[in-house]
């Protein structure tokens, strides 16, 4: 049977799903064909990441299978539209929870009167001496983890790093990603690392990020479009964003049977819901890439929603 990462290349059409392949997830595998359901259990409840990774034609019996398999507490994380279609016929609420952003490359420029700002601080980091290298995977990246622990310090020591719905640099899989640094002086000031997305809009996802608190303006700026310099020229379809809790909510977006309980949540958690997920200064940072696509993302819970399988999701990506 193909590897978890062949099934996603082959099936997947959900821009962050290489986040499926985050250590720590467990796969459920069905013999009869090429899929995979990635998830975490925490205490009674089983989340599912991304939906079915599988051809079309088996997404509807893998569904079937796992939730046999994963019982009554499941909920399922990330679901692109299709999916939400899918897990509604298949007797589970569904909810819009957020939405993803992505720039198509082929058209994506920063000229123009819009993007005026942007270049000004491109610019300011530039002229500050910022220099930008690609790492690869291999390569000593202990100034990279000395920089994990202080921006992690500087959020509070209550704050832990979130996992699950965000990737990862580390492991044997770092070499199917790209990871670009930001120096000055030779000092590290800010990483971005990109994941591979596969599927309808292929590209990269422009994944984890870090920025040293005491940076100039414009570091993490400068260091993207550098790397949408450089995937435009190898010709790359998309940059992806990726997802963010909370945003680009919609009564248009939202599935037939959604929960209004849920809806009043979600909306009280996008007006108020700072300290549990910065979504302000998430979407401030993808919108001043004027995205082409805006991509509503879903939940869904099999059954009625609980505020307890919430709070565990929650607990289960360090957001609380």
């Amino acid at each position: 049977m193909p590897s978890v990462l062949d099934t996603l290349a082959a099936h997947s059409d959900n821009p962050s799903s290489f986040l499926a392949l985050n250590s720590g997830n467990t796969y459920f595998r069905d013999h009869r064909f090429d899929g995979a359901c990635a998830y975490l259990t925490s205490g009674c409840h089983v989340f599912q990441f991304g939906g079915p990774f599988t051809a079309p034609q088996n997404r509807a019996r893998l569904l079937e299978a796992f939730v046999a398999h994963a019982g009554k507490r499941l909920v399922a994380v990330q679901l692109q539209r299709a999916d939400a279609e899918l897990y509604a016929a298949h007797g589970f609420t569904v909810n819009q929870v957020g939405a993803s952003y992505a720039v198509d490359l082929s058209r994506f420029t920063l000229r123009g009167s819009r993007f005026v700002r942007l270049r000004n601080k491109i610019s300011r980091a530039r002229r500050a001496g910022l220099e930008i290298t690609e790492t690869h995977a291999g390569e000593d990246c202990s100034e990279l983890d000395h920089l994990d622990q202080r921006w992690l310090r500087d959020k509070g020591r209550h704050v832990k790093e979130l996992r699950f719905l965000v990737g990862q640099r580390d492991g044997p899989l770092q070499k199917h990603r790209r990871l670009f640094v930001g120096r000055i002086d030779g000092q590290v000031v800010g990483y971005i690392n990109y994941s591979p997305v596969y599927g309808s809009r292929p590209g990269w996802l422009h994944d984890l990020s870090r920025r040293r608190p005491d940076a100039p303006p414009g570091v993490m700026e400068a260091l993207n479009a550098t790397v949408i310099d450089r995937l435009t020229q190898e010709g790359a379809g998309w940059l992806h964003f990726g997802f963010t809790p909370f945003t680009g909510l919609d009564p248009a977006h939202e599935m037939p049977g959604a929960s209004r309980m849920f809806v009043r949540f979600t909306r009280l958690l996008a007006q108020y819901g700072e300290s549990v997920y910065p979504a302000a200064s998430q979407l401030e940072y993808k919108e001043k890439w004027a995205p082409h696509a805006v991509l509503p993302e879903y939940i869904a819970f099999l059954g009625k929603p609980r505020l307890r399988a919430v709070w565990r999701l929650l607990r289960a990506t360090n957001a609380v």
